[in-house]
C-alpha cells in the first residue's frame, strides 16, 4: 500500500508542523510483548546463495547490541531450494516446529526458487508466511545520502497470504487445442481488513500520516476495490503476524555472486533491526540503524552494488564498530 503506477486511493491523515521526519525502518511497527523475556531465541534460516553470507552478518549485529536486549540464543534451521534438491522438501517439518515451539523470532536469508515448475517444489518463504500467519510484509524503502538529491522515504505494506499467494493453478486445453494456464486469485474481507489496519497503524506513526492504497478496480472491480534507493542490498523487510515476526532482506539469493564476499549485508542487518523493534527493543534497533546510516553516508566502505569495492565482511565490521 503505497503510491505507484496503478490507480490508487490516497488517504491523508493530519500532519503536525512540528513533527520531524524519521526513517521508516526506525519506526515502531507493531510491538510484540518483551515482558519477562530473559533469553531471546532467534531462528536463523540462511537458505540459499548469499543468504549464507548476510544472515551471519545480521547475527553479529544482534550480538553487538549487548545488554540492550535479552541474551540472544541462535537456532540454526534448514530450508531452501538447495535443501530441496538434497532432501526432497524445501521446508522441513522440523524447521517449522522449532519456529513455533522454540523461537521468539527469526531471520530468513534468500531462496533460489526456479523460474520453471519443478515437481514437488514450493517456495519455503511463502510456506512459512502461511504456516506462521505472517500476513504483512512490511518493506521500508529509504535513501540515505549526504547529497542534496531528493530523499526516497516510503513504506510498502503487502498482504502475504492471499491473492496469487494461494498458489491455485491449473493447465487446460483451449478450444483451439492449445494449452491455457489459469491462476485463481483469492481476496477475503478478513485478510483485507487486517492488512489495512496494519497499514493505517504504520501511517499514523509516520510524520506525513499519509496512506496510499494501490488497486486496479477499474479492471478487477471486485477483488481490488478497496530500487529507488540504489540497490536491493540496502532494503529490509519483516514478515509480521500478531504473534511472530521474521526479518527478511528484500534481495534474492544472487547465485552469480554467492561465495565471493560481494553481497551487501545492509538489508539483512536492517531486517534484524526491524525484527528487534517489532519485538519492542527499540533502543537496540536504533543503534543498529544509526550505525548503518553512518557507514552509508560516509561512503568509505561500500560493496560493489553501491559503487564501492569493500567485501561483505568489511562492511559488516564497519557497522559493528559503530553499534
Amino acid at each position: 500500500m503505497v503510491a505507484g503506477p496503478n490507480r490508487s486511493t490516497r488517504l491523508d491523515f493530519s500532519r503536525k508542523p512540528h513533527e520531524a521526519a524519521r526513517a521508516p525502518y526506525m519506526l515502531p511497527i507493531r510491538r510484540l510483548s518483551s515482558v519477562s523475556r530473559n533469553v531471546l531465541r532467534v531462528g536463523l534460516i540462511p537458505a540459499d546463495g548469499i543468504g549464507r553470507e548476510v544472515i551471519p552478518a545480521a547475527r553479529l549485529a544482534i550480538e553487538a547490541v549487548g545488554s540492550s536486549i535479552p541474551k540472544p540464543e541462535f537456532i540454526d534451521l534448514d530450508a531452501g531450494f538447495e535443501y530441496f534438491q538434497k532432501h526432497g522438501k524445501a521446508l522441513p517439518d522440523a524447521t517449522l516446529q522449532k519456529l513455533k515451539n522454540e523461537c521468539d523470532c527469526a531471520l530468513f536469508g534468500a531462496v533460489s526458487s526456479p523460474s520453471t515448475k519443478v515437481a514437488g517444489y514450493s517456495s519455503p518463504i511463502v510456506a512459512l508466511r502461511k504456516a506462521m500467519d505472517l500476513y504483512a510484509n512490511i518493506r521500508p524503502v529509504v535513501g540515505v545520502s549526504s547529497s542534496n538529491k531528493p530523499k526516497v522515504d516510503l513504506v510498502v505494506v503487502r498482504e502475504n497470504t492471499e491473492c496469487l499467494y494461494v498458489k491455485q493453478e491449473k493447465l487446460e486445453t483451449g478450444q483451439d487445442g492449445k494449452q491455457v494456464a489459469k491462476a485463481t486469485r483469492v481476496i477475503t474481507e478478513h485478510a483485507s481488513r487486517r492488512i489495512g489496519q496494519m497499514a493505517f497503524k504504520i501511517a499514523e506513526e509516520r510524520p506525513r500520516k499519509h496512506l496510499t492504497i494501490i488497486h486496479k478496480s477499474n479492471v478487477l472491480s471486485i477483488t481490488d476495490a478497496a530500487a529507488l534507493v540504489g540497490s536491493l542490498g540496502v532494503v529490509p523487510s519483516v514478515n509480521a503476524g500478531d504473534n511472530f515476526v521474521i526479518g527478511e532482506p528484500v534481495h534474492g539469493s544472487a547465485p552469480d555472486i554467492a561465495g565471493q564476499q560481494k553481497a551487501n549485508p545492509v538489508a539483512a542487518i536492517r531486517s534484524a533491526a526491524m525484527m528487534l523493534r517489532h519485538l519492542g527493543y527499540g533502543e537496540a534497533a536504533e543503534r543498529i540503524d544509526r550505525a548503518v546510516d553512518t557507514v552509508l553516508v560516509e561512503g568509505n566502505v561500500l560493496t560493489p552494488d553501491l559503487g564501492g569495492n569493500a567485501t561483505t565482511n568489511e562492511v559488516t565490521e564497519a557497522i559493528l564498530k559503530l553499534i
